[in-house]
């Protein structure tokens, strides 16, 4: 499981740390905030795959057989 939020995030707020929490009861979760920037926007950067795209790559990559 991959969780990703950004910094920016009003109806998720990172800074509750629950998400980070959580994840850990997760086998092989993992949980990413992504730095504030002009490109976020908030709980809606969930749609702009632009900012989250590297990550999914990586998640595939290890999704591979013999990875």
């Amino acid at each position: 499981l991959l969780a990703i939020n950004s910094a920016d995030d009003l109806i998720n707020p990172p800074e509750l740390g629950i998400v980070e929490q959580e994840i850990k009861r997760v086998p092989r979760g993992r949980a990413i905030v992504m730095p504030l920037s002009e490109k976020t926007r908030g709980h809606g950067s969930h749609t702009i795959a632009s900012l989250w795209k590297d990550e999914l790559t990586k998640l595939m990559k290890e999704a591979e057989p013999g990875h």
